[in-house]
């Protein structure tokens, strides 16, 4: 099954949208054809959402004709849509391959975020998210990835616009670096989707020697899955633990001088009853972070049928962020949003609505 997925999935069509405006223009000039041309083609993509070669009015129609003859630019399709109680809208959407992946739209007042995933489902059995127990198909491409915005961008309110994106969906961004680096290209090019730097965020369980790499392609905020204070429960609730462990991942993030040039990393804390919501967990945090410019966004579990586990109770939870108050360290209560549609941190798993499966 999962080598005729990867078969299907390498011959096809070679899709635009693989490609940031540099690499266009290099495709266009190998052709022939000015770099003008490329910019074009890149509004007409991004800007004004148009996929129709055909309708790209001002490419000369020999140019149309060969790029309809060479190249796909649709890389996926909505299979359905779900509205939670809060607004968040979770998307569930079709590859060519027949593969589906999530995403997930949340408004607030004053921005909207878009949840991007980077993989079919996600190597890395992380003990308590519900994308790990689905084992892994494939990387998404960059096309599959910025299809998610366009499609994302087509069901937001009238008026609305996208102004936050955090690739925290479906898989482990750094073990997919070469598409997530070139979509984040696309998305912070000034002439194709034009994203500020700092309002992208990509999430990572700690691939260390990935992340030097991925702080070279734009000033992007990074995130790490920490969710635990030792190793011992680390290395079952992230097993990647068990190749960087925590002392590694955190020397390496404290010795990272692009980390100290711009903004702080976004430690991700998922609180699980009994397992990693002690106070002592609390209070043994700041130590670890010193050095590191840091915000720790605490989570409380939003549980599933995948996982063992449970979310603490709203006084844990206080004490926890509390003791990490009268730490020193910045934090953030998450507040959970989609629960209701299995669109919250942790659940994404390709669960259709009742009744549509």
């Amino acid at each position: 099954m999962a080598e005729s997925v990867s078969l299907t999935h390498a011959t096809r069509r070679p899709n635009l949208k693989d490609h940031g405006r540099d690499a266009l223009r290099t495709l266009f000039a190998e052709r022939g054809w000015p770099a003008y041309r490329a910019d074009q083609v890149a509004a007409w993509l991004y800007q004004q959402d148009v996929e129709d070669l055909d309708a790209m009015t001002n490419l000369p129609q020999p140019i149309r004709e060969a790029l309809v003859a060479e190249f796909d630019t649709r890389a996926l399709e909505v299979v359905e849509t779900q509205r939670s109680v809060d607004g968040t809208q979770k998307l569930l959407l079709g590859a060519r391959d027949g593969a589906r992946i999530e995403a997930v739209l949340i408004p607030e007042e004053r921005r909207n975020t878009l949840c991007v995933s980077t993989q079919v489902g996600c190597p890395l059995t992380c003990d308590f998210c519900a994308t790990g127990a689905l084992g892994f198909t494939r990387n998404l491409s960059t096309a599959e990835i910025v299809d998610q915005v366009l499609h994302a961008r087509r069901h937001m309110e009238p008026g609305g616009s996208l102004t936050n994106l955090v690739f925290m969906g479906m898989g482990e961004p750094l073990l997919n670096l070469p598409a997530v680096s070139e979509a984040i290209r696309i998305l912070t090019d000034p002439k194709a989707f034009a994203l500020a730097p700092r309002r992208v965020t990509v999430s990572t369980a700690g691939v260390l020697p990935q992340i030097g790499p991925l702080l070279e392609v734009a000033p992007i905020h990074l995130a790490v899955s920490l969710h635990a204070t030792t190793d011992e429960v680390r290395d079952v609730l992230v097993p990647l633990n068990k190749r960087f462990p925590i002392a590694e991942l955190l020397a390496t993030l404290r010795e990272e001088p692009r980390i100290h040039r711009r903004r702080p990393v976004f430690f991700e804390y998922t609180l699980m009853k009994g397992v990693n919501d002690s106070v002592a967990d609390a209070k043994r945090l700041p130590g670890l972070l010193r050095g590191i410019p840091s915000k720790v966004n605490v989570i409380p579990m939003n549980p599933h049928d995948d996982a063992p586990y449970e979310p603490p109770s709203a006084e844990v939870v206080d004490r926890f962020t509390a003791a990490l108050h009268e730490g020193g360290v910045r934090v953030t209560l998450r507040r959970d949003r989609g629960r209701d549609i299995d669109a919250a941190c942790g659940q994404l798993a390709n669960r259709q609505a009742a009744g549509n499966a």
